[in-house]
């Protein structure tokens, strides 16, 4: 059930049943040679929307800009500042608050929004909860596709090495599977990108220059990541019923 597919007296409706709403938030940044520079807003949002269908859940519609300013030395890439980023946040969930909303399942597709999205989680219940009773208590949780148990297990299966943190061969399965008309090739040297530290985008762009981090993409196919994507869906439906009961 997506929220911009629905009238408000849909939603009205909705609000009768349930208070509960998952809101995908995801990134616009390079994901190396092979990576869609939208893979983490494509993922969340496929992800949610197909949970959403199956368990009867309303899905809100996908940020698709998020924290990524250590991606700007790659063309195409596009960031919002922490500051920025939590207003956005907090606004979000003011509307859905002010509608009767009181569980909002922030469903988050990029490492580098995690820090924000909790302190501004945390922001929001401290702001909007102050009078309430335990009854009409707004609620939020912070969650990322792949850090239930069963998607990580299955990650570490899949792709026992060549996994790495960025551009990931699961999450460009992920892109393949729900845009098999965009897949992408290239030859990558090495074949598994190295690993380390940086401290901004220029250090990054030297450090890795092709983008990615400890990852071989070229393991990806369309086939994992539908494999991948009903793990998650399976791990976001349970972890969300769990958060509105």
């Amino acid at each position: 059930m997506q929220l911009e597919l629905c009238t408000w007296p849909e939603i009205d409706a909705y609000l009768t049943r349930s208070r509960g709403v998952i809101v995908p938030v995801g990134s616009t940044e390079q994901h190396g040679p092979t990576g869609l520079i939208g893979t983490d807003t494509i993922s969340v949002a496929l992800i949610a929307r197909l949970a959403g269908e199956q368990a009867g859940i309303l899905v809100a519609p996908a940020f698709p800009i998020g924290i990524a300013a250590h991606h700007m030395g790659f063309a195409g890439s596009m960031s919002l500042s922490p500051e920025t980023f939590m207003a956005v946040i907090r606004e979000c969930a003011v509307s859905l608050d002010r509608h009767g909303f009181r569980k909002i399942y922030f469903f988050n597709g990029h490492g580098g929004n995690i820090a924000a999205l909790n302190k501004a989680a945390s922001a929001i219940t401290a702001e909007l909860n102050p009078d309430r009773g335990v009854p009409d208590r707004l609620e939020c949780r912070v969650q990322s596709w792949w850090q239930y148990e069963n998607v990580h297990a299955l990650c570490q299966t899949l792709y026992p090495e060549g996994h790495g943190s960025h551009a990931t061969p699961s999450e460009v399965a992920i892109t393949q599977f729900a845009h098999p008309e965009a897949i992408k090739t290239a030859t990558l040297e090495p074949r598994i990108a190295p690993t380390g530290h940086f401290t901004g985008a220029e250090d990054y762009r030297a450090k890795f220059p092709d983008g990615r981090i400890g990852s071989d993409p070229l393991l990806a196919n369309p086939v994992d990541g539908e494999s991948l994507v009903r793990a998650a869906i399976h791990g976001l439906i349970v972890d969300y019923r769990r958060f509105a009961t």
